[in-house]
């Protein structure tokens, strides 16, 4: 039994599912910052309840999305020893601020605030969810950092088979990092506007009494998922231009994978814009809510924009193969000397944890968004549906 495909999948795995809990988590803080920095300024009763309801499924799905983190960071050490060995100076820098920058300051910043509730003055508590949602987007950029480091590895030498880092800025001016970024980024904007979308459909589907407060959430969501939305395909063939030039045989894989992926990742990208585009027109002639059919589409379309997501990353990862530092270490060289049958159970007992998680997530969520907003949950003490752990 060969372990190179074992690991590969292993990491797959990991990869994808702690991406689906990222992806929601920094969309959802983005705009519930912006919900709460409009209850700071407009002082409506109905803001402030917003902030609260999609702060609980924020808080939900960041604690959840904390473990598959964990485990991914193991990898790297246990299964990847061969990267830790020729670059671990390099990539292990970005890995290490992501570390301090999402396992102390966010979390920090993210328990002021939960417990922050009737506490502090309402100007320091948001700045509060202002600075989780930087740090949040913080640790998005030194990930992205040492993903694109991989992609095309910058502002190193090679000396005596270990690369060794020269220009530390240059990581951050790297091509493959410019347009990547924004393009995750809006994403996750996307994703967050679709969730918002999808789950004040499902309290108008059944005619709930909250009306105003799922008109005004359905709207952030709609706006939010048009910009993200247009941001999406803009940044998208923009990575087009600087691929050509330090990856220019990416695109023409011969894994079928990445073609067949990539091409559905277009595709949802643009019906998800043009989603975007007749919920933005419907929105302005307040039809939004009104048109039946459309409430029950809204809410199945929630998991496009987190499948469009995983299908980037199949085009962005396996294209690089066979290189893991692309030019410098392939994957096969980079895979630990140990057992394929040691890799193999714990790919399955990793594959069981997260599945559970996901579960847990998808179970805790769901209660919590059937459930709807608390009627006085604006005067009532912040209850965090869990224990705010730390990290993305």
């Amino acid at each position: 039994m060969d372990a190179l495909p074992i690991a590969r999948l292993q990491f797959a795995t990991t990869t994808s599912f702690h991406f689906l809990f990222v992806l929601l988590t920094l969309g959802l803080v983005t705009l519930v910052a912006v919900m709460q920095t409009r209850s700071a300024f407009g002082e409506k009763p109905e803001l402030t309840r917003m902030t609260r309801f999609w702060g609980k499924l924020y808080v939900i799905n960041y604690a959840l999305g904390i473990v598959t983190g964990i485990v991914m960071e193991f990898q790297f050490g246990l299964t990847w020893t061969g990267l830790s060995a020729v670059a671990g100076d390099v990539f292990g820098a970005p890995l290490a601020i992501e570390t301090l920058v999402a396992f102390f300051a966010e979390s920090t910043f993210l328990g002021l605030w939960i417990f922050g509730w009737g506490r502090l003055n309402k100007w320091v508590h948001l700045t509060l969810i202002w600075l989780v949602t930087l740090t949040a987007y913080a640790s998005a950029l030194f990930i992205m950092v040492a993903n694109s480091f991989l992609q095309n590895p910058v502002g190193t030498h090679a000396e005596n088979g270990v690369l060794k880092l020269d220009d530390f800025g240059a990581l951050f001016t790297n091509p493959a990092l410019m347009s990547s970024l924004p393009h995750v980024l809006s994403a996750a904007l996307m994703t967050g506007g679709f969730f918002v979308v999808g789950v004040s459909a499902y309290h108008f589907i059944k005619r709930t009494k909250e009306i105003e407060f799922f008109q005004r959430s359905m709207r952030i969501g709609v706006l939010a998922s048009l910009v993200g939305s247009t941001l999406v395909i803009g940044f998208g063939f923009g990575q087009f231009g600087p691929l050509g030039e330090y990856h220019p045989d990416k695109l023409k894989s011969p894994d079928p994978l990445v073609g067949a992926s990539l091409g559905f990742m277009i595709q949802i990208g643009f019906i998800a814009f043009l989603a975007s585009m007749l919920g933005t027109l419907l929105l302005f002639r307040n039809w939004i809510t009104k048109v039946r059919p459309l409430l029950y589409v809204m809410v199945l379309a929630i998991p496009l924009p987190f499948v469009a997501a995983i299908l980037g990353w199949l085009v962005r990862e396996i294209g690089r193969q066979p290189w893991l530092i692309r030019g410098q270490l392939t994957t096969a060289d980079a895979v630990a000397s140990i057992p394929a049958g040691q890799i193999l159970f714990s790919f399955i007992a990793f594959t069981v944890l997260f599945a559970a998680l996901a579960i847990a997530d998808w179970v805790l969520m769901s209660r919590v968004a059937k459930r709807g907003p608390d009627a006085s949950e604006e005067a009532a003490a912040p209850r965090p549906e869990l224990p705010v752990l730390s990290g993305v």
